[in-house]
């Protein structure tokens, strides 16, 4: 075992040419990203159900809606704040309690007996859901070098996409052969499993060993082992970096229309393919999973372009944006035909690829010990901008102009993403200038610690 050294209340870290375990950064990606799956599972297998709900209990429609609205709504308004508290806290017990809380509430969903009881129990479905993704990627991205931010951002990010497809597909599938009671339960103790396995090989001393920010014999303040010398960068950070700033505006319009898409593809598919619902559904699964694939690759191809220069993947984040613009608007206005779907497809597959560019931007321009508000921050932009507004504003639009008009202005928002992206590649020099500045001022960068540590 290493040796470790103590000076007064604070724990030394041996140097970072101790040995360590080059497994165990992709142990805790491969553990936060199952919960993550186990996150959207949970709260999209109440989609597969609707149709028993609505029978059993002789629900409306807008009753239905209002079940699934509820948890989108407590996670856009608690993600910032949970996202401050894990800072403060810890964020490996933070997620602990967030995937047992989430899990527990969709045991609930279980057992409740009437609409208003699943609606409580959904809402605390959203209350543990709502910080996880921010607090989530910043642990991961700490164990993880800079230079592959944009990867494990995009990819990690997509795990909703693909939760959301497996929890509407294996919570149907349970609910035809058993019953919808127990496609919730099923979802619950799959995250219980998770959440004990995530808490048996992670800790917050691990991470601290591994994380990369860490220097040589850099002490630990008592408490929170990750942050190092116990210094804390002031929250107003996160909001006067000009370049951050553009990351969550471009980040957040960004989500706009992949979010249309995967609110809005099956009705898609049922009015102007005439599928019947089931069919419409299994098809806009298909581009489901595209809109996830892209945010992966397009990851991966951003981190490639951004090994020398990381203001490059700005530009990844902007061609990724057009690229879908024009698929989108070409694909929305041709005759509904094969050539309508390629363009379609081609246009989900690039249609959040900038999640992963924004995010690693974000997280490099960020201080690592507020690093999950940060993310908390663009998870806020991107469920207000995005997640929360797109589907609804094409809702709105759909009314007046149909459904096929609506989808064909949708794509217009990246117009705006593109502005705040190229915006933020401009300032990103003076952005690096800030975050120099604020690291210059730590405890650890004045000679008189160094010498102390020494």
């Amino acid at each position: 075992m290493a040796s470790r050294a103590t000076v007064g209340s604070k724990t030394m870290i041996p140097p970072t040419g101790s040995r360590k375990s080059s497994a165990y950064p992709w142990i805790v990606f491969a553990l936060t990203f199952a919960l993550l799956l186990s996150d959207y599972m949970s709260r999209q297998v109440l989609n597969a159900v609707f149709p028993l709900l609505k029978s059993e209990w002789a629900l409306s429609d807008s009753r239905l809606a209002s079940l699934s609205s509820v948890v989108a709504l407590t996670v856009g308004l608690l993600t910032l704040p949970l996202s401050l508290v894990a800072d403060r806290w810890g964020r490996v017990r933070s997620l602990v309690l967030m995937a047992v809380l989430w899990s527990m509430a969709t045991l609930l969903c279980a057992v409740a007996t009437g609409f208003h009881q699943m609606l409580g129990a959904r809402l605390l479905v959203g209350v543990g859901e709502a910080a996880y993704g921010s607090v989530g990627i910043a642990v991961v991205l700490s164990v993880f070098a800079p230079r592959v931010h944009a990867a494990l951002s995009g990819a990690f990010m997509a795990g909703g996409s693909f939760g959301s497809v497996v929890g509407v597909a294996l919570g149907g599938l349970i609910a035809v052969h058993l019953s919808w009671r127990w496609a919730f339960a099923a979802m619950a103790v799959f995250g219980l499993v998770l959440v004990a396995l995530f808490r048996a090989l992670v800790s917050e001393r691990k991470l601290a060993r591994h994380a990369v920010e860490q220097q040589q014999q850099q002490p630990l303040a008592a408490g929170h082992p990750s942050v190092p010398n116990g210094f804390r960068a002031p929250i107003s950070s996160l909001y006067t970096n000009p370049s951050v700033l553009c990351a969550y505006l471009g980040g957040g319009l960004q989500m706009f229309t992949a979010a249309v898409l995967l609110a809005w593809m099956p009705s898609y598919f049922n009015r102007y393919y005439d599928l019947p619902p089931d069919r419409a559904g299994a098809i806009a699964a298909v581009f489901v999973l595209l809109v996830g694939s892209g945010m992966v690759i397009c990851g991966i191809i951003t981190d490639r372009i951004g090994r020398a220069d990381p203001s490059q993947k700005w530009t990844g984040a902007v061609v990724f944006c057009v690229i879908s613009l024009v698929c989108l608007s070409a694909g929305f206005r041709l005759e509904p035909g094969t050539p309508s779907l390629v363009l379609i497809g081609c246009g989900a597959f690039f249609a959040a690829g900038s999640s992963g560019p924004t995010a690693a931007m974000v997280a490099n321009l960020t201080h690592p010990s507020v690093r999950a508000s940060a993310m908390g921050s663009l998870t806020l932009a991107n469920s207000l901008l995005g997640l929360a507004l797109g589907p609804f504003v094409v809702g709105i639009l759909a009314d007046h102009l149909g459904l096929l008009g609506a989808l064909q202005l949708a794509p217009l928002v990246y117009l705006a993403a593109i502005a705040a992206l190229v915006l933020g590649k401009r300032l990103h020099p003076a952005g690096e200038r800030r975050l120099a500045a604020l690291t210059e001022s730590t405890p650890s960068a004045s000679p008189t610690n160094h010498q102390e540590r020494t």
